[in-house]
């Protein structure tokens, strides 16, 4: 496909669900309007900005490429009301409303963290509207599916239960039960919190099955990362991925709405597992679907845990790909990632 202008431009969805209040989507796009279509979906923090390298490199190839802010997050309604961050509220209400504003029926869905969860909803529910599914770092079948469908497949060699109850994933659990307190610490310093978050992951050591991630002793420790606040933004000595315009547009989304409505994303475990959960949902998911594993990221772990079995027992035409990357593959190694993604498409779609 020839190269062309990838110039971002901003659109707006305005949807009704559940309660009939008037809720609107922004979302970034980029390529041509007849281009294949691909959503990338971001995670938990995030927004549309944080794919600004796929959209600017699949909108060059041909694709009409498009990110939203999801509920909760930059331009995008943000309300103070947990189950607007369901799966059910995020697929049937925006995804849904998205997807009919783009004029099409179906697209490749991207989902990263949370947002995998999304696209991972939106393959169970909604499979006609999946051409291709990728999924970075959260597998199918597990995130979406609430507490039943990822905390079963913990490494217990790694995180004994009777330590480690929630192995992990003990932050999550922080949120549930002691959400206002948790969303407080990360807003003392918003700019701080995401310069560190934003860091590149160095290379973990050779032992690093068993280096033990600060996520796994949060409700211990009292305090995210050991501290009663997010560092200073001058406290943070390295510079942040995407530094420039991605990331202080990034912070800016971030700043609009506060922590309170993406952080409740981690509040609608059971409606999720209503949603999604149940033997009469597993499914066989037919479309082809590609995962990305991150080798270093020792929270979404799927290289020593089970988390990616549920995946593989589901999908009938699955790609495993590795990037040496963290969590933020995206930002994190864009260029691997992007022809990882390209030549997976390439290869299943040709000719579809």
């Amino acid at each position: 496909m020839a190269e062309m202008s990838t110039n971002l431009t901003h659109h707006e969805v305005t949807y009704t669900y559940s309660d009939n209040y008037h809720k609107k989507i922004h979302y970034l796009a980029s390529g041509p309007a007849t281009g294949p279509l691909i959503i990338f979906v971001h995670g938990w923090p995030g927004s549309a900005i944080t794919w600004k390298w796929q959209l600017e490199f699949f909108a060059a190839r041909g694709f009409r490429a498009i990110a939203p802010d999801m509920p909760g997050y930059g331009r995008s309604t943000a309300r103070h009301v947990a189950s607007d961050y369901s799966q059910e509220s995020l697929v049937e209400g925006a995804m849904m409303a998205l997807l009919a504003h783009t004029g099409r029926t179906a697209a490749i869905w991207v989902g990263h963290d949370w947002g995998a969860g999304v696209t991972s909803s939106v393959a169970t529910q909604h499979p006609e509207t999946v051409r291709a599914l990728v999924n970075l770092c959260v597998p199918f079948g597990t995130i979406e599916r609430g507490w039943a469908g990822f905390l079963p497949l913990v490494n217990r060699e790694r995180y004994p239960a009777a330590e480690y109850e929630y192995g992990q994933w003990d932050y999550m659990k922080k949120f549930e039960e002691d959400f206002e307190d948790t969303v407080a610490w990360f807003e003392r310093d918003i700019p701080g919190f995401l310069k560190l978050a934003m860091q590149p992951t160095p290379r973990p050591p050779e032992d690093h099955d068993r280096v033990e991630p600060m996520m796994s002793r949060v409700r211990r420790a009292g305090w995210l990362f050991g501290s009663e606040k997010p560092p200073g933004v001058d406290e943070v000595a390295g510079e942040p991925l995407g530094s420039g315009i991605l990331f202080d547009t990034f912070v800016g989304d971030v700043l609009a709405t506060g922590i309170w409505p993406g952080a409740a994303y981690y509040l609608n475990h059971e409606r999720n597992a209503a949603y999604n959960g149940g033997d009469e949902k597993r499914k066989q998911l037919t479309m082809p679907v590609l995962f990305v594993h991150a080798a270093w990221d020792l929270v979404c772990d799927t290289v020593t845990s089970r988390l990616a079995e549920p995946m593989r027992a589901a999908c009938c035409d699955l790609t495993e790909e590795t990037i040496e990357a963290g969590h933020a593959v995206h930002l994190e190694q864009p260029d691997v990632l992007n022809a990882a993604v390209l030549r997976f498409l390439a290869g299943k779609l040709e000719g579809r």
